[in-house]
Parts: structure tokens; C-alpha cells; sequence
């Protein structure tokens, strides 16, 4: 296996500096930026220096996930905003170490995840139901119920560049009204605010005064239109919205307001910038020019491809999505959008299911105890196949054992099915958008294993180039706030070359043209063997085994029934 290394001339147009240069460089720190990060596993406060964007502080803690049946994922809104203050809190005691002061804070950047719903109470702020989070498939009755409406899944995808599904925040928030007595009745009354986390956020960090959204997490609720940037008439009518409920949508950069709740530490600063996480991430990775593409490597993947200032609509079930606006006069940057359901997770279920694994963090290891993964591929199509298949009755399968098959190929074939996954959506993504796409940029917790770095660059053919930053979504959000107008603590410029705090590890592909479409085409038709598993039983009149056990009792009990009704008439008979 070829080790990740620095290499300044690469074809990939990727600029890197030595440790000494940069040691050289004296930069005069213009002010510290803070960055609310919200995921859905843990929430964090990172502060960075400008314009080197070094972080020298940071706090982070586990959020809650509430799970109240199968297929429900909740949080409370109320920890959210308590784990926000704890990691600001913490994060802002460690700034004296580095010679600065929270009076050093500038302004302050939050990016968040995405989809993630929440409605509260206008007049006291209180939650009305916990956060419905992306993930959740409570919504499946409600996307049925508007399928049959409009006739067609995919009939606001040239509105909204996507398709009606439980991900969007126009589903959870119909589902809510629906099924939730207390929203219905702020609704009635006028008083219930919806939106995603990103306004949930501000609207408590400002006492209420301000609830708003910016567009790249607006584009992704199913109800804004991506030419006019605003609330679509039309969509909200088809789910039954009041537009009076939602965010005013902002760009992702520019002077909002300031932090005004007591509760905060952070009252008195500036709020500039808002950014939805994968957004953050596809900027905070430099992927600012046409077809420069990102994936973040996690227990599923999430691959942003930037289309440049014109949206690129999907044939294969891609989605459309806004990438970043940094200004209210700026232009509109789209991105092309894929993920990969299951990636990190399919490492998980090697160990805790299986059991081959004693730890999915050993993986790394157990792969490279063998040199290949003996022709055994692995489809962890668990609950069916995403883009660009999206066939839900596709099921996993690990196929090509033999009797010399070891768990060490079948964990090599595990790291190899996140590769080849990318490779379908990056073939996709070249396909729609048209661009050269010569290399990927790659973060998340998963790129700290080698080994699927190395098999991913060997898999598609490209140099990969791993960000030292591992998540680089706060960068993203420090970089768009730092530059808002009015606060001009940097200046973005696509056209600059390097940025401090950004280095990469590359590792370019060692494999050549004949084996990659010989290994690709093998997946291939492991993908073709996964299909169609899942077949819907239509109701007939035939037995189920249940059925005849009953039927086969019948003969039995109408004997017992019968000669126990004989031999009470023959005790009547007897008695007269």
C-alpha cells in the first residue's frame, strides 16, 4: 500500500507549502471567529485565528438521540441549545492559553444538520415536539399521500431539485400538523415557528427576534425554488403551509444581528454566517470551481459535486442542491449531490453483528493481512440501493467465497464496497454535470484509515487528497463568516492558492485502466445479484402453513365436540 504523502506538483492543482514556508509566514491575526457546529451525533464550538484559520480552541459533547419506535429518530431541542452554550463556554476558557480573550470574538458562524425539523411556540420559545431528524421515516404515510396527489415523485425536482421523500423538512413539518394536537393548535392561533436547526439557533441566540434561514439549508426543506430563492407558492399550498411559520431566507454570509440571549456566552457578538454541514464542508474542502467534488467518509458517505452558478437537474436520482451564496449580492453556487447509505456503518455491523471484527477502528489492520480481497465482493444494500440503482429491493450480499475465504477478505471487500459505491456516484455526477472531475477531495472520521484512501484512489483512477482537518465543515462555516461584508476579516478568493490551516494528504491510484474496469464490472454484477431479493406477497387464497395446522386440527375437535355432545344425550337418556 502506497502511505498518503505531500506531493506539491501533482496534477491535481492542489497547493500545498512546507512546514518550513509556513513557519516563514507571519501572520497579523485580524480577530478570532467562533463556529456553532450542530451534527447529528455531537455538537461543538470551534474558535480560529484570521486570516490563517488555525483553530486554537474547541469543545465538543455527544447529543442525545431519542428513538421511540423503529424508524423514529427525535433530539431535544432544549439540550441543543444547552450543549451550544456548554461547548461556547468551554471552548472560550481555553483562549487565555493562546494569548486571547472572548472580547477577541468577532463574529460567529453556525453550520448544522440538514432536513432536521423543528416547530416551537413563537410566544413562550418553547419546543412544540422534539426534532424530527433527516433520518426519520415516520413521514412515509405523508409522502404517499402527496405522491398520489401529484402523480409523481420526482414532480418538483425542476422547482426544488428534489424528489418527494421522508429526508425534507415540508414532510415533517405536514406530519407534525397532522399528527401533533399542540401544533395544530399554534397554527390555529398564529404562533408556531417551523424551520430547520439553523433557525431554531439563531431565534434563541437573539431572544426571538430574528427567525431566518439561509438558502443552503433552505434547499433542502422541498419548499423553496431554486430560481427565485424563496418559498414557493405552490409548494406550499400542495403540503399545507403557512409561509407566515417559516425562516426569511438570507445568503450564507452577511451581518444578521447579534447574539442577544443572556443564557449565551456569546452575547454581544455578531452572527454572519450560516451554512448546512455538507455545504460547509464541500467550502471548508475548497471545492469553489466547477466539478471540484468532495465526499465525507462516514457511517454513510455524502458527495457534493459544485456545478458552478447554473443548477444541474438529475437523470439518475441525484440531488440538486444550492452549494453556498456568500453575500446577498454574490452569486448562487449549486452542487450536485449522491450518498452513500451505507459506508462506516457497514464496518459496524462486521463487528457487532457478525462478529468478525473486535473493533471496527481495527479494520485498517485486519484488511492489510491479505492482499486482496481474494475475488470476494460485499454489497450492503441492508435497505435496498440508493443512487444511482434506487432499487429498495435490493439486500446485502457478500458473494464469491471460497473454502480459503478468511474474515480478513471479507473486511477488505467491506472497506472496497465504500469505494465502489463512490465510483457509481462519481461516474453519475460526471455524467450529469458534464465537468472533468481529476480528483476527490475526501474528510470524515473513515479517512483516518489508509487503506480505504489507498483502495479509493486505486478504485476510481484519481488522486485522493485527505484534509488534514479530517471534518473540515467548521472551517467551511469560520471562512464564510469571517468574510461577510461588514466583518471582513478575510476575502474569499477561488482563485487563491493556499490557505494556512489547509493541507493534504494524497494518495494517487497504483492500479491501472484494465484492472479497475476488470474490479468495477465485478461489482457490477455483484450489484445485478442483489436485486429484486425483496418480493411484495400478493394475497391469495392459498394456506400459509399457520392455516393447515388449523385445518388439519378440525377433523379432532369436531370428534371431541360430537362425542361429547353423545354422551350428554345418552346421561339425559339414561336419567328419564
Amino acid at each position: 500500500m502506497t502511505e498518503g504523502k505531500n506531493l506539491p506538483h501533482s496534477s491535481a492543482d492542489v497547493p500545498f507549502r512546507s512546514k518550513e514556508q509556513r513557519k516563514q509566514s507571519l501572520i497579523q491575526h485580524t480577530g478570532l471567529v467562533g463556529v456553532i457546529d450542530e451534527g447529528t451525533k455531537t455538537i461543538g464550538f470551534s474558535i480560529y485565528t484570521t486570516p490563517d484559520f488555525r483553530e486554537i480552541a474547541a469543545h465538543r459533547v455527544e447529543l442525545s438521540v431519542i428513538t421511540p419506535q423503529d424508524g423514529w429518530y427525535e433530539q431535544d431541542p432544549l439540550e441543543m441549545m444547552a450543549s451550544i452554550n456548554k461547548c461556547a463556554e468551554e471552548a472560550i476558557k481555553q483562549l487565555p492559553d493562546e494569548g486571547f480573550s472572548a472580547s477577541d470574538i468577532a463574529t460567529i458562524g453556525i453550520t448544522n444538520q440538514r432536513e432536521t425539523t423543528i416547530v416551537w411556540d413563537a410566544v413562550t420559545g418553547k419546543p412544540l415536539y422534539n426534532a424530527l431528524l433527516w433520518k426519520d421515516i415516520r413521514t412515509s404515510t405523508t409522502v404517499e399521500q402527496i405522491v398520489a396527489k401529484v402523480q409523481d415523485p420526482n414532480h418538483f425536482r425542476s422547482t426544488t431539485g428534489l424528489p418527494i421523500s421522508t429526508y425534507f423538512s415540508a414532510l415533517k413539518i405536514r406530519w407534525l400538523r397532522d399528527n401533533v394536537p399542540e401544533v395544530r393548535q399554534a397554527i390555529r392561533e398564529s404562533r408556531c415557528k417551523a424551520g430547520t436547526v439553523d433557525s431554531w439557533i439563531v431565534w434563541n441566540l437573539t431572544n426571538g427576534a430574528l427567525h431566518i434561514t439561509d438558502v443552503t439549508n433552505a434547499s433542502r426543506t422541498l419548499l423553496m425554488n431554486l430560481e427565485t430563492q424563496n418559498w414557493d407558492p405552490v409548494l406550499l399550498k400542495t403540503f399545507g403551509i403557512k409561509e407566515s411559520m417559516l425562516p426569511t431566507i438570507h445568503s450564507c454570509s452577511e451581518i444578521f444581528g447579534k447574539v442577544t440571549s443572556e443564557r449565551s456566552p456569546l452575547r454581544g457578538m455578531t452572527l454572519s454566517g450560516i451554512m448546512g454541514n455538507q455545504q460547509a464542508s464541500l467550502l471548508g474542502q475548497m471545492c469553489v470551481k466547477p466539478g471540484q467534488t468532495k465526499n465525507t467518509y462516514r457511517s454513510g458517505c455524502f458527495l457534493l459535486c459544485n456545478t458552478g452558478d447554473k443548477p444541474v437537474f438529475s437523470r439518475h436520482g441525484l440531488l440538486t442542491t444550492v452549494a453556498y451564496k456568500l453575500g446577498p449580492q454574490a452569486p448562487t453556487i449549486y452542487a450536485i449531490e449522491g450518498a452513500v447509505s451505507v459506508a462506516g456503518h457497514a464496518l459496524s455491523w462486521l463487528q457487532t453483528k457478525m462478529r468478525i471484527l473486535p473493533d471496527s477502528r481495527d479494520a485498517e489492520k485486519y484488511a492489510e493481512m491479505v492482499p486482496t480481497s481474494g475475488d470476494v465482493y460485499f454489497v450492503p444494500a441492508f435497505t435496498g440501493l440508493y443512487a444511482p440503482y434506487w432499487r429498495q429491493n435490493a439486500r446485502g450480499i457478500i458473494i464469491g467465497l471460497t473454502q480459503f475465504t478468511r474474515k480478513n477478505h471479507i473486511v477488505r471487500a467491506a472497506l472496497e464496497s465504500i469505494c465502489f459505491q463512490t465510483r457509481d456516484i462519481l461516474e453519475c455526477m460526471h455524467q450529469e454535470c458534464g465537468y472533468e472531475i481529476n480528483k476527490l477531495h475526501a474528510d470524515g472520521k473513515l479517512t483516518t484509515n489508509n487503506l480505504l484512501m489507498q483502495l479509493q484512489a486505486d478504485t476510481i483512477g484519481l488522486p485522493v487528497f485527505r484534509s488534514q482537518l479530517m471534518d473540515s465543515t467548521a472551517f467551511g462555516a469560520a471562512m464564510c463568516a469571517a468574510q461577510a461584508e461588514g466583518v471582513n476579516l478575510c476575502q474569499f478568493d477561488p482563485e487563491k492558492r493556499y490557505y494556512e490551516n489547509v493541507h493534504y494528504d494524497t494518495f494517487l491510484a497504483t492500479t491501472t485502466d484494465v484492472e479497475r474496469k476488470e474490479r468495477y464490472g465485478k461489482w457490477k454484477r455483484a450489484v445485478e445479484r442483489s436485486l429484486g431479493w425483496v418480493i411484495k406477497q400478493k394475497k391469495t387464497r392459498e394456506h400459509t402453513e399457520e392455516n393447515y395446522r388449523m385445518l388439519s386440527s378440525l377433523p379432532a375437535s369436531i370428534f371431541l365436540i360430537s362425542s361429547f355432545a353423545m354422551l350428554v344425550h345418552s346421561l339425559a337418556a339414561s336419567g328419564h
